[in-house]
């Protein structure tokens, strides 16, 4: 007895019950990255087929796209990134940590690269590393970024009905009454505190308050109609609020998939659905494809000229 006492007792031996506990979690994690692998390779897969079955469609379809019609999408693009950008920095604002507009471009921006890799945490990690070598504590860069998502979400799925027709997207109303009372202050400052609380982190400084969330919203909502325009561009047959609401439903459907690279595949499978009534299979692969890239490319830009002129202000 004495001898398991000891042998208990002595450093880096670790109990039983802990060695097992471990090796759950280990294998849980496994299962998770083998899921979000296979769904990814399945969204791919099948995307590809698609393209390849309807491929002389497809290319028929990118024959018809101009480069002033991409060259323009991909400027309103850049816009609706930025209104992005303005909805964080509002939300980290009012949380208590303002920053001037080029700090905040470089954190967010390079941050926002990290959504395509897979695992979904790399942009929260990204932000939260750079935001604290501004003075930005980790948990207020946590709660901003976390924030987004049921913002995007709301302001989505709104932008969806009002513009898509309430006879056909009516069910999207189910979700409505959930997402307004998580956009409820009071309510979002309870989740983030009791989220803290059992991390064994200190409690946010300043709770979020309606004028920060109103605000939020708006510049989401500025940012769903940035990038309608940029669907409409190369997307027009079916009027400017049709691609606004495309483009706003694609989007959500892509967000509720976040186990996927930035809603990688199911973006786009949803934006060839929505477009059905307007264009033939070959061309809508076509427009949600060249969407893909031009947001892809946006992003890069973003990220780069974001980079370059907070360097210039030595940040």
């Amino acid at each position: 007895m004495s001898g398991s006492a000891g042998e208990r007792g002595r450093p880096g031996s670790e109990p039983a019950g802990d060695s097992a506990g471990a090796s759950a979690v280990g294998r849980r994690k496994g299962v998770r990255r083998v899921l979000r692998s296979g769904f990814l390779v399945a969204a791919l897969g099948f995307g590809g087929w698609a393209v390849a079955r309807e491929w002389d469609a497809v290319a028929a379809g990118f024959a018809r796209l101009s480069w002033p019609a991409l060259a323009g999408s991909l400027a309103v693009v850049v816009a609706a990134l930025l209104g992005a950008m303005l909805t964080w920095r509002t939300l980290l604002a009012d949380l208590g940590s303002p920053l001037p507009p080029r700090p905040a471009a470089k954190v967010f921006f390079v941050g926002q690269l990290g959504k395509y890799i897979p695992g979904a945490v790399w942009p929260v990690l990204a932000q939260m590393e750079m935001g604290r070598d501004l003075g930005v504590p980790r948990s207020r860069s946590a709660a901003a970024f976390f924030l987004m998502m049921p913002i995007q979400l709301a302001t989505g799925l709104l932008v969806t009905l009002v513009t898509l027709g309430w006879d056909r997207y009516g069910w999207l109303l189910l979700f409505i009454p959930l997402l307004l009372v998580l956009l409820e202050p009071r309510v979002i400052n309870a989740v983030i505190g009791q989220a803290l609380r059992r991390l064994g982190r200190e409690p946010l400084e300043r709770p979020l308050t309606r004028r920060g969330m109103l605000t939020a919203l708006g510049w989401a909502l500025a940012g769903w109609a940035a990038y309608g325009v940029h669907l409409y561009f190369v997307a027009p047959q079916g009027g400017l609020l049709f691609a606004v609401g495309a483009f706003a439903l694609s989007w959500c459907l892509g967000i509720l998939t976040f186990v996927v690279p930035a809603g990688a595949g199911v973006r786009e499978v949803a934006m060839v659905a929505v477009l059905a009534p307007q264009l033939d299979q070959g061309a809508a692969i076509a427009v949600a494809l060249s969407s893909r890239i031009v947001i892809i490319v946006g992003d890069l830009i973003c990220a780069g000229l974001a980079g370059i002129a907070a360097r210039r202000d030595s940040v």
